[in-house]
């Protein structure tokens, strides 16, 4: 613990997560998750902590959903007991990882092809312990994923005729903006699989941006939201969320005032995320109004100051960077802080755990 430390003894570029705020993200939508009657499963892609992660299975989360069997070897090591991911593994060494993660906790996966399948049939062949894998369903986002009822269909038969596989159910990631369509495709699969004599156990959906529309639905039945735990400069123009909800900000020095309308921050793309996601700029440089970084080079930040907005070299400013998750891995650790002290400083363990 450092309790006795506030965020001046910091040196910068660092992140600061405010606890009371993130804290209080995650009981809002588990209250919202409980009270629509869905489980909620956190994707820790955002925080990559077995601190927060702990604690949203504390609060009542099901599981927790990671995207990379790395991610899910550190949580797993931490003692979080039943984990989601919902990607496609491919390669025998890969398989074999995660035969091994299967052996220690409740483990659940995704497949969209009849390659990934049959991959996960050569090695899980246990009909004792069975790997229980969902069907990933293309409904908007165009990514990953089925393109029609009638592949998940052949998929989930696919699946159960593999002696160490079970069909486990649908999931999906959906567009933004797009849940009433997800949903509508969605009950299509499921009705198309019921009247095949299949269940849907388990019907998941994901994304924050939506995560308030989560109860309309009719059909899913488990909700993946990951950046509402910090929230971020897209998921307030989104409308998720305020400000004074987000939880992770970039602490940055200004270095450099070469202009009355610029200064330059210690902060460049390698502390901020380059994605724009639509927005004007790369963060907001919080109560400071008429300032925004709008350019960034490896260490820079540029801030362009508007009438009426000032910085002067040695000034310390916080930033709300445009997307949380790519700031939350791209540091060795977090400052934990209440206010302006600071609480802990923890390790960000799943970091660059993208095997």
């Amino acid at each position: 613990m450092t309790a006795d430390r506030t965020i001046d003894d910091l040196e910068t570029p660092c992140v600061l997560v405010d606890l009371d705020r993130a804290s209080a993200n995650i009981l809002r939508a588990q209250a919202y998750a409980d009270a629509h009657g869905k489980k909620l499963r956190p994707h820790i892609k955002t925080h990559k902590l077995p601190f927060w992660a702990r604690k949203q299975v504390e609060a009542g989360a099901v599981g927790i959903t990671c995207q990379k069997i790395g991610e899910a070897e550190v949580m797993a090591d931490a003692g979080i007991a039943d984990i989601f991911l919902p990607y496609n593994i491919i390669g025998r060494q890969k398989l074999e990882r995660l035969l091994a993660l299967h052996r220690r906790i409740t483990l659940s996966v995704t497949a969209d092809s009849r390659e990934t399948i049959e991959g996960l049939a050569s090695v899980f062949t246990d009909p004792d312990h069975r790997l229980t894998v969902l069907v990933e369903c293309d409904t908007g986002m165009a990514r990953c994923g089925v393109q029609s009822p009638q592949e998940a269909l052949d998929l989930a038969k696919r699946i159960d005729a593999a002696p160490g596989l079970r069909f486990g159910g649908l999931m999906t990631y959906p567009a933004a903006g797009k849940a009433a369509e997800a949903n509508a495709w969605l009950k299509e699969a499921r009705d198309l699989l019921a009247k095949q004599g299949i269940a849907c156990e388990r019907i998941s959906s994901g994304g924050t941006p939506d995560m308030w529309h989560a109860g309309d639905s009719d059909v899913i039945t488990e909700y993946r939201p990951g950046t509402y735990i910090y929230l971020d400069r897209y998921q307030v123009a989104k409308d998720v969320g305020t400000a004074d909800n987000c939880a992770l900000t970039v602490l940055a020095t200004v270095v450099s005032k070469p202009t009355a309308t610029r200064a330059i921050l210690d902060s460049g793309s390698k502390a901020l995320t380059s994605d724009t996601l639509g927005m004007d700029g790369f963060g907001e440089i919080v109560g400071i109004p008429g300032a925004s970084v709008t350019g960034l080079s490896e260490e820079h930040g540029n801030v362009t100051l508007a009438a009426g907005a000032d910085l002067s070299i040695g000034d310390r400013v916080r930033i709300l960077p445009n997307h949380a998750c790519v700031v939350s891995n791209l540091f060795d650790e977090v400052h934990l802080v209440s206010g302006d002290r600071v609480i802990e400083t923890v390790p960000v363990a799943a970091r660059g755990r993208v095997d």
